[in-house]
C-alpha cells in the first residue's frame, strides 16, 4: 500500500517527543529473565481461587467504574477510608491521571535524575516542561532540591528509586512535603521491599499523593492494577480525570483478593529481601560496586564500570538484565532479584567471566 506524502496531524508536543521504552519482554524460551523487576514467586493462592470460581457470565456487564469494593479492601488493609483511594490500570495509569490533573504547558513537573523514564514521556504528552534535578554522586537527595523544584506544580520522588533501588530518610521527605508549594507524588512501586514507607504522609498533608502497584510485591505484573492514596479532595479531583472503566471486573476481584492476603505478601517479600542481601554480598565479592537497595532489584556497577559489556555477556549466557545507557547509568546493570536457582545461575556466569 502506498500513500501520498505524509503530513503530520499530531500536536507538535507529540511529534517532538520520544516514546517510553519498556523493559524487553523476550519471546525466546529458556531465558533467565531478570530485567523487569517481576516477582519470581506466584501470586497469592487467593488469586487462583478467584480465577477458578469467577462467573464468566458477569463479563458481559460493565465493571464498577469507581472500584468501590476494591477500594474498600485497600482502605481496610492500609488503614484509611475509601475516599482516600483511587485505583487505575496499573500504576502507570495512576501516573497518567496525575499528570493530566496537575501538569500542562503552564504547570511544570520536577523529578530526580536518574529515575523512572516514563515521567518525561507523560510530561511530553501534556506539553509540560520537565525540571530534572540531579542526585548527589551517591544517589542521595541534593540539599537544594526544594529550591530547584520551586517553579514546578508537581514534584515526583520515587522511593525506593528506580533504577538505583536506594531510599531517602523519611524525615527529609516529610520536610519536603511540608515546604513544597505544589503536589508531591511519592511513587512507592517498590515500597513493600523497603524497611519503611511514606504512606502516612498521604494522610498528614493535603498536597501529597502516594502511589502503589500490585505488579511487583503482589506478583501480578500481568494484571495491570495500581492505586494511590491522598486526601479526599485530591482523590475527588483525580476521579474526574480517570477513564470511566479503566479497571476491568476480573482485575478488581483478583486485586482485592491479593491485597487482602497480607500474610502471603509478607512471606514472599521477606524471601526476596533475604535473597537481595545474599546476591548483593556475592556481587561485592566479585568486585561489583552496589547501591544499597530497598527494592526487588540491585543496581550494580561491574569492575571498571563495564555495564554494557557485562549486559551483553550475560545476554549471551541467556540471562537478561537491564542496561541504561548514559554517563552515570551506563556504568551499571540493574538486576532483578530472582529465586535461588536464577540468582545462582547469574553468579555462576559472572564467576566464569571474571575467572
Amino acid at each position: 500500500m502506498s500513500y501520498e506524502q505524509y503530513k503530520s496531524y499530531f500536536r507538535s508536543a507529540i511529534d517532538g517527543m520520544s516514546g517510553y521504552t519498556p523493559g524487553e519482554q523476550p519471546k525466546v524460551m529458556n531465558l533467565i529473565k531478570l530485567n523487569t523487576n517481576e516477582n519470581p514467586y506466584p501470586p497469592s493462592p487467593e488469586v487462583l481461587k478467584v480465577l477458578k470460581e469467577y462467573d464468566a457470565e458477569r463479563l458481559r456487564l460493565y465493571p464498577d467504574p469507581l472500584c468501590d469494593k476494591l477500594r474498600d479492601v485497600i482502605a481496610e488493609t492500609y488503614g484509611c477510608e475509601r475516599e482516600n483511594v483511587i485505583a487505575g490500570n496499573g500504576s502507570d495509569d495512576i501516573l497518567t491521571i496525575i499528570f493530566r490533573s496537575f501538569t500542562d504547558s503552564q504547570h511544570p513537573v520536577a523529578c530526580l535524575e536518574p529515575t523512572y523514564s516514563l515521567y518525561p514521556v507523560l510530561a511530553g504528552i501534556q506539553g509540560c516542561n520537565v525540571n530534572k534535578i540531579q542526585f548527589n554522586e551517591d544517589f542521595s537527595l541534593p540539599d537544594d532540591l526544594l529550591e530547584k523544584a520551586a517553579s514546578s506544580n508537581l514534584l515526583i520522588i520515587t522511593r525506593p528509586n528506580a533504577p538505583t533501588g536506594n531510599t531517602f530518610p523519611l524525615a527529609d521527605i516529610r520536610r519536603i512535603c511540608a515546604e513544597f508549594d505544589g503536589i508531591v507524588l511519592i511513587d512507592e512501586a517498590y515500597a513493600d521491599f523497603s524497611d519503611d514507607n511514606c504512606l502516612e504522609l498521604a494522610f498528614e498533608f493535603n498536597n501529597v499523593i502516594v502511589s502503589r502497584t500490585v505488579s511487583k510485591s503482589y506478583s501480578l505484573a500481568g494484571l495491570r492494577l495500581g492505586f494511590a492514596f491522598a486526601c479526599r479532595e485530591l482523590i475527588e479531583g483525580m476521579m474526574k480525570v480517570k477513564d470511566s472503566y479503566s479497571v476491568d471486573a476480573l482485575t478488581q476481584a483478583i486485586g482485592a483478593a491479593a491485597i487482602a492476603d497480607q500474610q502471603y505478601l509478607q512471606q514472599t517479600s521477606t524471601k526476596i529481601r533475604a535473597s537481595r542481601q545474599v546476591l548483593s554480598d556475592e556481587l561485592r565479592k566479585i568486585g561489583f560496586d552496589i547501591v544499597e537497595s530497598q527494592a526487588n532489584f540491585i543496581f550494580a556497577a561491574p569492575p571498571h564500570g563495564e555495564g554494557e559489556k557485562i549486559f551483553k555477556f550475560l545476554r549471551g549466557e541467556n540471562i537478561i538484565v537491564r542496561y541504561f545507557p548514559g554517563e552515570i547509568t551506563g556504568k551499571y546493570i540493574r538486576i532483578t532479584v530472582g529465586n535461588d536457582e536464577q540468582n545462582k545461575a547469574l553468579l555462576e556466569a559472572l564467576h566464569r567471566f571474571y575467572s
